[in-house]
């Protein structure tokens, strides 16, 4: 790896608890955090959040698209369970997002700038929504691994916030060109939670991703 440390962030969307739990102890050695969906806290409770937190740090992925006073509801509740970080959707505005961040100033706010899937960037503007994240306080970005060009985009738009880049692994992006683009996290799910080793499999996503 690098002096940086770990680049891997593990979207643990495996909805059973118990397996999620057996995955995150076995990839934990290897990742900056683990990412948690709506799935996985519906099926397992806002406790997943504390005990996984105990691994990792976790940052729920709860794409927060809501009125400042929902944003902060949702936000005391995640960042009460543990929650090193939240994402949110960055158009609704910065209104949201700063009502996020007053909760826990010393905590991580992702803002989506552009999603993975395929026609996942038609409707996002990209530099008017990282002009949100930066007005919003955000500490970090969004960005797609399928589109290092998006990437590029964003690292030009949001200046020294971090980017975060779903879609290797499953959805096809190339960690290395992500990186390149301008990623410092990359984010990996299937490939490690549905792999028959997953401390293997994280261990090398972590290694290819040092310098």
């Amino acid at each position: 790896g690098n002096l940086m440390g770990s680049r891997l962030l593990l979207a643990l969307d495996e909805t059973d608890p118990q397996r999620a739990f057996f995955v995150a102890e076995a990839a934990a050695p290897h990742l900056a955090g683990i990412k948690i969906n709506w799935p996985l806290l519906m099926q397992g409770g806002l406790e997943t959040v504390a005990k996984l937190a105990k691994l990792a740090p976790v940052i729920c992925d709860l794409k927060v698209a809501d009125i400042p006073n929902t944003a902060r509801l949702i936000a005391e509740a995640a960042y009460g369970a543990g929650a090193a970080g939240i994402i949110a959707h960055a158009f609704p505005g910065a209104g949201p997002l700063r009502a996020i961040r007053d909760v826990a100033p010393d905590r991580d706010l992702y803002a989506v700038i552009t999603m993975s899937h395929p026609g996942g960037g038609e409707f996002f503007d990209i530099a008017a929504l990282a002009a949100v994240a930066r007005d919003g306080g955000a500490t970090g970005v969004v960005a797609p691994a399928t589109r290092p060009k998006d990437i590029t985009a964003v690292r030009e738009a949001v200046g020294d916030l971090k980017i975060i880049a779903p879609g290797v692994g499953a959805q096809g992006g190339d960690p290395r060109a992500a990186i390149t683009a301008g990623a410092d996290l990359i984010i990996v799910g299937r490939a490690i939670y549905q792999a028959d080793d997953p401390g293997a499999a994280a261990r090398e996503f972590a290694a290819a991703l040092g310098d």
